[in-house]
């Protein structure tokens, strides 16, 4: 017995297309958002592709463990040192978020 198709074969374009999906070697799809007044560069990230790392969420103060589906948000005119890993959730919940994080003192800064 042969697998399910989930879509017809001569299915034409709907939603995104392969070049819409600039994935490159993370497994996820980017995109351009606003917030704060700046543009900024999105990329979600597959759970696959984070295998052995472990980030900091800036949005929630915790840690993304490895193997965690996430956000990488950066602003458009920075580099690479400008990246910051969130938790979805975290990254959607930006606007309503407030900066009341607090660290101990002797807490890592990721």
């Amino acid at each position: 017995m042969s697998p399910r198709r989930n879509r017809p074969k001569g299915a034409g374009s709907s939603g995104r297309s392969a070049g819409d999906d600039r994935s490159g070697r993370y497994g996820g799809w980017q995109s351009t958002e606003n917030w704060q007044g700046e543009e900024w560069s999105v990329r979600h990230v597959a759970g696959s592709s984070a295998q052995g790392k472990a980030y900091r969420c800036p949005g929630c103060d915790q840690l993304i463990p490895d193997g965690v589906p996430h956000v990488v948000a950066w602003p458009a005119h920075a580099g690479a040192d400008d990246r910051r890993h969130w938790h979805k959730a975290c990254w959607n919940a930006k606007d309503r978020r407030t900066t009341r994080v607090q660290r101990s003192r002797n807490a890592p800064r990721f």
